[in-house]
């Protein structure tokens, strides 16, 4: 397969050792993936069996969040002093035990400590992955490569829901964590034969940097998740304040640490800054839209929660096919034409979405939502592509980083706005039009960037001439 043929002057890791470290990275993504869209459609079936409400199990998703929204930074600088590798180890090893430690679990407050280490874990191996796959892919393949994790991703999504309606017709909502555990052993394995080794970083680590980071993070997810709950005003307030309060000081930090763990030079790059900034707007309405449709097939147009399920496949499915398409072709023409043409396909995605009304019919939302898919799938690898090619090898820990914790704050302010819109009464075709909004002030971001991806395709092509 074209993937795995080396070249002479191919960075990275040979084929065959390419394919095996590959092979470790899809399984232990595709592992976190699948797992947040199993137990979400599980968490009735918890509630009745540990005899507790259904207020309370939201905790099983929301502790998982938070914890690992919160570290993604952390997780992303400190492999830096102790390597991608032992950071991805790590959080593999923990998420399979936590895993196992949630299977057995027969109380909730037992089973949230588990979910909050299978955060922890999860936050440690998906802050380093697009780094990884820039460390074993040859910078001519990198585009394929983030492709290649796309559609990882998409199928997660895709086959997540239907294993978990498919598991729990036959067997116990513990089978879903014990899935993880034979699984989980492999991956490991493999990780532990296949990732590449590499100097550690000298140097401190950034500690009061990272204890800002997680409050700041944790802050800012509880306050969208209490927003997207209609909780009072004083709650999220209070905790907007704490995570402004956080954000500001760790700023500060960040300006004058020897070691910062995010260096604030990096968005003096105006490729990364708009392809940063073009990626929040898209993740935000890509969250309210997976929240909005939920409402608007089931209250609108009567449609059961099983056939709803099936209504969302077409936007994984399209990213799944398109994705690794538009990585491929992302390393031979200008990225960010690709990317705003996606983009375009969104916007359209979304207003014909917000037009759907109760005689819309299935195959009217079947299309809508799979054009959706269709121009996220060609927006998001060639885009991730502008993120880690803008800057320096040395830091694609940092750019890794930033790029998860993009896709978590999008999509969690997405659901927050939602859940505003409901509060105060509104259609909830109104978010779909605010997810428009959002996708047309992302299209702008990645428009004004399309010069400066053309000189820097021009400047490669003229080293590699050289």
């Amino acid at each position: 397969m074209w993937l795995f043929e080396t070249r002479e002057d191919d960075d990275g890791l040979p084929g065959p050792e390419r394919l095996l470290a590959v092979l470790a990275l899809v399984s232990g993504t595709l592992m976190s993936v699948v797992d947040t869209t199993m137990i979400n459609l599980a968490l009735p079936s918890i509630a009745a069996d540990l005899e507790v409400a259904s207020a309370d199990v939201v905790w099983v998703t929301t502790i998982f969040q938070v914890v690992s929204a919160a570290f993604l930074l952390v997780f992303a600088g400190l492999s830096e002093l102790v390597t991608r590798r032992r950071i991805y180890l790590f959080g593999l090893s923990t998420f399979v035990l936590a895993a196992l430690g949630s299977a057995l679990s027969r109380q909730l407050e037992l089973l949230l400590v588990f979910r909050a280490l299978q955060g922890l874990g999860a936050a440690a191996t998906l802050s380093i992955g697009a780094s990884l796959y820039r460390l074993i892919f040859p910078s001519r393949l990198l585009g394929s490569a983030l492709g290649l994790s796309a559609l990882v991703v998409g199928g997660g999504y895709a086959a997540g829901p239907t294993l978990s309606g498919v598991m729990l017709s036959f067997t116990h909502w513990p089978w879903l964590f014990a899935l993880n555990v034979p699984l989980g052993v492999v991956s490991l394995l493999l990780a532990y034969r296949a990732l590449p080794r590499e100097a550690p970083r000298q140097g401190s680590f950034d500690v009061p940097g990272a204890l800002l980071s997680m409050l700041t993070l944790a802050g800012l997810f509880l306050t969208m998740d209490a927003i997207g709950h209609r909780a009072p005003l004083w709650q999220w307030a209070g905790l907007g304040a704490v995570a402004l309060a956080g954000g500001t000081a760790f700023i500060r930090r960040q300006r004058r640490a020897a070691y910062p763990l995010l260096p604030l030079y990096l968005f003096g790059e105006r490729r990364f800054t708009l392809a940063v900034s073009a990626s929040g707007l898209a993740f935000i309405g890509q969250g309210l839209a997976f929240v909005a449709l939920s409402f608007l097939y089931q209250e609108k147009m009567g449609l059961s929660p099983l056939l709803t399920a099936w209504l969302f496949t077409p936007w994984p499915l399209a990213l799944m096919v398109v994705g690794p398409l538009a990585g491929r072709l992302a390393d031979r023409v200008n990225p960010s034409v690709l990317s705003t043409t996606g983009l375009a396909l969104v916007i359209a995605g979304f207003v014909a979405l917000a037009l759907v009304d109760k005689n819309t019919g299935i195959v009217g939302s079947l299309w809508r939502v799979a054009l959706c898919g269709l121009g996220f799938g060609l927006f998001q690898p060639p885009n991730n592509r502008e993120m880690m090619a803008s800057l320096p090898a040395a830091r694609s820990a940092n750019v890794s980083g930033v790029m998860s914790t993009t896709r978590t704050v999008g999509q969690s302010l997405g659901v927050a706005l939602v859940g505003a819109v409901l509060a105060l009464g509104l259609a909830v075709q109104v978010t779909l039009w605010l997810g428009a909004v959002s996708a047309l002030l992302s299209l702008v971001v990645s428009a004004a960037r399309i010069p400066l991806a053309r000189r820097a395709m021009q400047a490669r092509a003229s080293s590699t001439v050289a």
